[in-house]
């Protein structure tokens, strides 16, 4: 059976080790390949992107030459969903290359713009400490010690501005690429943005709802990895 590379792009906030669980879940035929991306993990002390095209840049040179011989796909969670979308723009626009599948996870479809969306990155320190505490991705204890604070508020606005940049749609093109979307049915979504997805691509498209908010993927592991298995699976095999 034939290897299929499957990269993953985290949430705001987050390192490649997000992933750490579901690496073991994972087929032997999908080689999987979280991404680090800079100001984090092994790479903590590489500088914070300047904005999204930075960012998407930095992440071509990492991905791109793994590519050239394999077949590969994305999973993104939330900002890693607006990178991997990204990404395959990028790709096809430079190398003809498209991935053979993506895996969108906790956000809503690109091409679907919200007016009352939250703009994180523009809220003052009190209350954007507030609402990332609602989100319910980062542990409170976090913010009792200021030391780490320090280091992780500036790296997590800079996230936020990032999966809050709005990418360019003008001339929106569908997607040939086959999707998997991911979503938690108390996540801030609305139906139209999860729906929206349909119109992202004239592939197929399967939607998987799961119970939880913007984190679900956390308690929803063995049941993410199952469909990617699946998927994958079915790719290698035909």
């Amino acid at each position: 059976m034939s290897k299929l590379k499957l990269f993953a792009f985290p949430y705001a906030g987050g390192s490649s080790s997000i992933y750490h669980g579901l690496k073991p879940l994972l087929r032997d035929h999908i080689e999987f390949i979280p991404v680090e991306l800079a100001g984090r993990g092994r790479r903590i002390g590489d500088g914070l992107y300047s904005g999204l095209a930075e960012a998407v840049d930095d992440i071509y040179k990492i991905v791109s030459p793994q590519i050239k011989f394999s077949p590969f796909a994305f999973f993104g969670h939330s900002m890693g969903s607006l990178l991997a979308h990204e990404l395959t723009v990028r790709l096809q626009y430079e190398l003809g290359l498209s991935p053979s599948h993506l895996f969108f996870s906790g956000r809503g479809a690109i091409q679907v713009k919200r007016k009352d969306e939250k703009m994180y990155h523009k809220m003052d320190e009190k209350r954007f400490k507030e609402e990332i505490l609602l989100l319910g991705g980062t542990p409170p204890e976090f913010f009792e010690h200021p030391e780490l604070l320090e280091l992780f508020l500036p790296l997590l606005k800079n996230d936020f501005r990032i999966a809050e940049t709005t990418p360019d749609i003008e001339g929106f093109k569908q997607s040939k690429v086959d999707i998997t979307v991911f979503t938690g049915k108390e996540d801030d979504l609305t139906k139209e943005q999860v729906q929206g997805w349909k119109e992202y691509t004239n592939g197929t498209c399967e939607i998987h709802e799961y119970s939880g908010g913007h984190f679900f993927i956390h308690q929803e592991m063995s049941s993410i990895a199952k469909v990617i298995n699946d998927t994958i699976t079915q790719l290698v095999t035909h």
